[in-house]
């Protein structure tokens, strides 16, 4: 570990020490119609072969010789601008940028091509605009970010209508997703049919696969980070879509003309309103709203105050009532200490709720998770070469696993709260980014983790600590009687954590074109989510490490090449990870209402490898990309003792979410101004289940024997979807603008298994087969319209 830390001292002390006198250019890159800070703007110095690029929320700051410069700020799908400045003195410069007509539909991936990211030690990453997103036929006409990333390579989901994501072979509650910092929970609306994102809202998105930077932590596959719009400082805009499903609006506009700005987004399913018509007394819904107000204080300073807020109900008749969903609020400061220092002061609140009424049983049953979070980050361009971040951060967390309380005076159900837990994370990191040479770049960061799970009005105690016992006659895991209750003050600690993390990357280039690139990051992960299903479901039950759950430690090392041509890009990387104490249940584990999860859980260990493939054309009338990714993911747990048999025998089986080949192409092409088409086809390996294969007669009922855990798959997996835009006035000078999507879902109809369930056929007596289809062919039409 120790050499990360000479690697840290190294990059500050090696900054070029030059008799020639240099001066700081630093500044912000705004959008000129909106005013809304710009991303990853590319600012050149082609003389001196020398760039910077702009931070999350548009600032850049870039180190020159005393002298007549010309710096170029570019971006596609916008003007580049050449300004020419004589620099005898620290210098602040802030552009605005101009919406480039021909360019701004051909926008695909975020800037990826130029020169200075080959050589960036960066890894592992992919970056999507809302544009690209809007433009990706999908289920029901309704853009989606989370369809939009599994199609990229390592990224996939367990089939349709599955909520969550998976990444290079990790579970969907391994992945941390960031909303303007703050940490969502659940990712979905409608079990997996929508994404909780409005594309509408969004600036810019990321989402890191490996060689994941020290700032981030907490996770242990992947981060998607994701930036909201700061909304218009310029004019009042108005920007939404009426779909078949649902719909959306979003205002945005200043408060101060150039000054201060806010935006309100919102978004709604209206099927349910038609479902009386056919006598169903059922409701299925969504809606969530995003809000946010930015304001510049002065030059060096801007506040940011974000939020969201989104819910799912659904009823059934008079039996069924569930809800749940994300609340965040988000309060930012940035402040520019001087032209190479920049930072940002984050207070973040986080709630995760989830609501069930069973009617018929007179009884409702709440749970949730809460957090509160303070993060303060600091970037340091020390020079040109040498570029460091570093920060604090620090979070407090509630679980609520449950709640039970009678809905009525004749309810046979008596009230009982499932013990509220609280833990209490903290970190502290340091990263940085050196260009050694003119072919060799670096980048490293250690993360110091601590975790402590604080104190809780009952927890069980156990003999030899030992909550899951093994019966060797009937050769299955019962569970352990406690022993006695302790009780502790959540003021008190009563099991702590501490985890070094290191982090390491680094990038040779080959040519002007090309570059290999290597990284490897370890990641800690202190809260689990306990299920016995392949994808997130409201019923499944978050839980921090403590006494008898320890964190998630995962190892990932990656390789890879990359190559731009003249209007494409290739990447090749291949990846290995190893994740410890990876959560299992035991065989007929009860999840719902568990007061004692400990009871039937055991620490194993995953592992994951595979090959990914991007191959991209991002400029021109047809753009597009294909990926292919050929991976493993498996999961272990063997006994802890040699007498005990552990999860299926000890042996490595395949993950619920192992997909061994999955292709997807993707693809857009501009036909004229008023029409533009788009298509995708997916091929994915079956998903890994499990099947009975064979049965007993026991008094008089047949028991079902099953085979090993996930050893057979179901059938593959494919569908191809088709849209086409149409723009009917694509010059119209007047405020309202507007354009109708046609898309086709599934185009040839493919009923592709959501699951295979086995029963007996009364008629026969014979057992057999039936698969369940969640989606066949969809068409929908969507008007997309902004004024």
């Amino acid at each position: 570990m120790k050499h990360f830390f000479l690697f840290i001292l190294f990059t500050v002390a090696a900054i070029s020490v030059s008799a020639q006198e240099k001066f700081t250019i630093s500044g912000t890159v705004i959008e000129n119609e909106t005013g809304e800070t710009l991303i990853g703007v590319n600012v050149l110095v082609p003389s001196l072969q020398m760039g910077a690029v702009t931070n999350e929320y548009g600032f850049y700051s870039i180190t020159l010789p005393k002298g007549t410069h010309e710096i170029y700020f570019s971006s596609i799908g916008f003007n580049t601008i050449v300004e020419t400045i004589n620099l005898t003195k620290n210098t602040s410069l802030n552009k605005s940028l101009s919406e480039d007509s021909q360019q701004l539909d051909e926008v695909v991936l975020s800037v990826d091509v130029e020169k200075i990211n080959i050589r960036k030690p960066q890894m592992s990453a992919n970056s999507l605009t809302a544009n690209t997103i809007k433009k990706i036929p999908v289920a029901l006409g309704e853009a989606d970010v989370l369809k939009a990333i599994t199609l990229l390579p390592g990224v996939t989901n367990t089939g349709e209508g599955a909520s969550g994501f998976n990444v290079r072979g990790g579970a969907a509650d391994q992945n941390l997703i960031l909303l303007d910092e703050a940490t969502l929970y659940n990712s979905s609306h409608l079990f997996g049919f929508f994404s909780v994102f409005n594309p509408d809202a969004i600036k810019d998105l990321t989402l890191y696969k490996g060689g994941i930077p020290a700032r981030y932590g907490g996770r242990v596959s992947s981060v998607l980070d994701i930036y909201q719009k700061d909304g218009n400082k310029k004019q009042f805009k108005a920007t939404g879509g009426l779909g078949l499903i649902a719909s959306r609006l979003l205002i945005e506009g200043p408060i101060i003309k150039d000054k201060a700005s806010f935006l309100i987004g919102g978004r709604s399913s209206y099927a349910h309103l038609f479902l009386p018509l056919f006598d169903i007394d059922s409701k299925a819904l969504f809606y969530d709203l995003n809000t946010k107000i930015s304001y510049n204080l002065d030059q060096n300073n801007k506040l940011f105050l974000s939020g969201y807020f989104g819910r799912d109900v659904f009823n059934i008749s008079d039996s069924f009532s569930n809800s749940f969903g994300n609340t965040t609020v988000n309060i930012r400061w940035n402040h520019l200490f001087s032209e190479k220092l920049f930072s940002n002061l984050s207070v973040i609140y986080s709630d995760y709720y989830y609501g069930l009424e069973l009617k018929f049983l007179e009884f409702q049953f709440d749970s949730g998770v809460q957090n509160f979070n303070v993060k303060y980050d600091l970037r340091h361009y020390i020079s040109n070469d040498v570029k460091l971040r570093y920060g604090l951060n620090s979070i407090y967390y509630k679980f609520n696993p449950g709640d039970v309380q009678p809905t009525s005076s004749t309810s046979g159900v008596n009230p009982y709260k499932l013990t509220d837990k609280f833990a209490f994370e903290n970190a502290a990191y340091i990263e940085a980014e050196a260009e050694l040479s003119d072919k060799l770049s670096i980048q490293g960061g250690v993360r110091l983790s601590t975790f402590n799970r604080l104190g809780q009005e009952e927890l069980n105690l156990y003999l030899d600590d030992n909550p899951i016992l093994f019966n060797e006659t009937l050769n299955i895991y019962e569970k352990a009687d406690p022993i006695e209750s302790l009780s502790l003050s959540k003021n008190k600690t009563m099991k702590s954590f501490a985890n070094l993390e290191p982090r390491f990357a680094v990038a040779y280039q080959l040519d002007n074109k090309s570059s290999v690139k290597a990284s490897y990051n370890r990641m800690t992960q202190y809260i689990h989510l306990i299920s016995n299903t392949t994808s997130p479901t409201p019923f499944d039950i978050y839980a921090p490490s403590g006494k008898y759950i320890d964190p998630q430690l995962a190892d990932q090392v990656a390789i890879g090449y990359f190559k731009n041509f003249e209007d494409y890009s290739l990447e090749v990387e291949t990846y290995y990870k190893e994740i410890q104490n990876r959560i299992d249940y035991v065989d007929g584990s009860n999840l719902i209402a568990n007061n004692a999860v400990e009871q039937i859980i055991l620490n194993g260990e995953a592992r994951s490898y595979g090959l990914e493939i991007l191959f991209k054309k991002t400029t021109g009338k047809f753009q597009g990309w294909v990926a292919y990714t050929l991976s493993k993911s498996e999961q272990r747990t063997p006994g802890r003792t040699p007498e005990e048999t552990g999860i299926n025998n000890g042996e490595w089986y395949q993950s619920g979410w192992d997909k061994t080949h999955d292709l997807s192409i993707t693809g857009q092409y501009e036909l004229s101004e008023k029409w533009s088409f788009g298509a995708n086809f997916i091929y994915q390996t079956g998903r890994p289940t499990t099947y009975p294969n064979g049965q007993y007669d026991y008094n008089g009922e047949v028991i079902p024997v099953y085979e090993d855990r996930n050893s057979s798959r179901l059938p593959a997996f494919h569908r191809m979807d088709l849209s086409a835009t149409w723009t009917p006035k694509p010059k119209n000078d007047k405020r309202w603008q507007g354009e109708w999507v046609f898309s086709l879902y599934n185009v040839y109809g493919r009923k592709n298994a959501a699951s295979i369930s086995f029963a007996e056929n009364t008629d026969n007596g014979l057992n057999e087969a039936t698969r369940l289809s969640i989606f066949g062919r969809i068409p929908a039409i969507t008007y997309n319209f902004k004024f």
